[in-house]
C-alpha cells in the first residue's frame, strides 16, 4: 500500500512581544521579532513550506513588519491572514482585562469595529485583503464567524482542540477541517462559506476522546493538588500534544503525526508565534537560540512526515480550497455526531 496523500500548513501568529504575565500593551508595542522573518521565511522555503502569517494590528502598523510581510505576499510564497489582539487593536474600549483579551467575550460590535480597523490596515500598508482570519488567544462563536463570512474570509483557525479555561472552551470540537454552524462554532452545521481548520493536536494514545477525558478529571479538583498529569506526562502514559515547536519536542510532535495519519487526517497543521522566533520575548520558549531550536524541530518533523506521507505543502487558504475540492476530508452536519476517535 502506498502512501497516504496529506496537506501540510504552518501558520504563524505574526504580533508584538511581551512578557505573557505582564498587562496587555496598547500603545507602542515592540515588534522587534519582526526582523528574524526574513531568515525564518528562507527557512521555511528551503523545506517548501508555504507559510501562513497571521498579522495583528501592531505588526501590520509598523513599517518594517508590513514591508517584509509585503514582499512574502508579492512574490506568492507565503500567505498573510488576519489575527486580532483587542488589547492593541483600535479602536480601544478601555483597559483590556484577561476575559476581553479573549476576542470571543467581546461585544460583537466591538468585534467589527476593530476587525474592520485590522484588515484596513493590512490591505493598505501590505497590499493584501485577508482572506483567513485567527483569534488572538483562540476562541471563537459562531456571530463571530458569520462576521468573518461577511468579511470575504474564507477559513477560521481559531478552535484550539481539547483547550479550556475560565473564559472560554474548544472542548467537543471536531480537530480536522469542518464547516462549522453559526449557531455553534463547535459543531459542524450547514453553512459552506467559511470552513474551520483547526491546529492538530492530541494525546500519544490513539484514542483521543478517552484521553481527553482522563486528562480533564485529573486537571481538576482535589487530585489535581498532587499533580498526576504531571506524573503521566513524565512517565508517558499520557501526554496532550499540540504540533508547535514551542510547546513540544520533535519526538512528541512525531508521535501525534503518527497517530494522525494512521487516523487518514487529511491536513497536518503546526502553528508558532513570531514572538518565539527572539530569545526570552515572552516567556513561552525561555531557551537560548529560541530561534534555531524552533527551525530544528520543524524539519525533523517535516522530514518524518514525508517518510510516512506524500506532502503537499500549502498556506491554510490553498490547503481550504483543495479540500473543499475532496468534500469527504470535511466534516459536515450530514455526518452526523461527530466523533474523533
Amino acid at each position: 500500500m502506498g502512501k497516504p496523500n496529506v496537506l501540510f500548513v504552518l501558520t504563524i501568529d505574526t504580533e508584538e512581544e511581551w512578557q505573557w504575565d505582564d498587562e496587555f500593551p496598547q500603545h507602542d508595542c515592540s515588534v522587534q521579532n519582526v526582523k528574524q522573518l526574513p531568515a525564518f521565511q528562507a527557512f521555511c522555503e528551503s523545506l517548501g513550506i508555504r507559510p501562513t502569517y497571521f498579522v495583528d494590528y501592531a505588526v501590520a502598523n509598523d513599517a518594517q513588519g508590513s514591508g517584509i510581510l509585503r514582499e512574502f505576499v508579492q512574490t506568492k510564497k507565503a500567505e498573510v491572514g488576519a489575527h486580532l489582539h483587542p488589547w492593541c487593536n483600535p479602536p480601544y474600549f478601555g483597559k483590556t482585562t484577561e476575559a476581553e483579551s479573549h476576542v470571543i467575550n467581546l461585544p460583537e460590535e466591538q468585534v467589527v469595529q476593530k476587525l474592520d480597523e485590522l484588515n484596513r490596515v493590512i490591505n493598505e500598508k501590505i497590499g493584501v485583503t485577508p482572506r483567513s482570519f485567527r483569534s488572538g488567544r483562540w476562541g471563537m462563536k459562531g456571530k463571530t464567524l458569520e462576521l468573518l463570512a461577511s468579511r470575504g474570509i474564507t477559513v477560521d483557525s481559531s478552535v484550539y482542540p481539547f483547550y479550556k479555561n475560565d473564559f472560554f472552551h474548544c472542548k467537543g470540537a471536531p480537530v480536522t477541517p469542518y464547516y462549522p454552524s453559526f449557531d455553534n462554532a463547535l459543531a459542524p452545521g450547514e453553512q459552506q462559506n467559511i470552513m474551520e481548520l483547526p491546529v492538530t493536536a492530541g494525546f500519544n494514545t490513539t484514542h483521543f476522546s478517552m484521553a481527553d477525558k482522563v486528562h480533564t478529571a485529573f486537571s481538576s479538583g482535589i487530585i489535581s493538588a498532587i499533580k498526576p498529569v504531571g506524573i503521566l506526562w513524565h512517565t508517558k502514559l499520557l501526554r496532550k500534544i499540540y504540533l508547535s515547536p514551542e510547546l513540544t519536542h520533535s519526538e512528541d510532535m512525531n508521535t501525534l503525526v503518527d497517530i494522525c495519519l494512521d487516523k487518514k487526517y487529511p491536513v497536518i497543521h503546526m502553528y508558532l508565534h513570531s514572538s518565539s522566533l527572539i530569545d526570552g520575548a515572552t516567556g513561552l520558549l525561555n531557551i537560548d537560540d529560541a530561534f534555531g531550536t524552533i527551525c530544528t524541530r520543524i524539519s525533523a518533523v517535516v522530514s518524518h512526515l514525508q517518510e510516512r506521507a506524500d506532502v503537499s505543502f500549502c498556506t491554510i487558504t490553498e490547503a481550504a480550497t483543495r479540500l473543499k475540492a475532496a468534500p469527504a476530508a470535511v466534516q459536515t452536519c450530514a455526518e452526523g455526531q461527530y466523533s474523533y476517535e
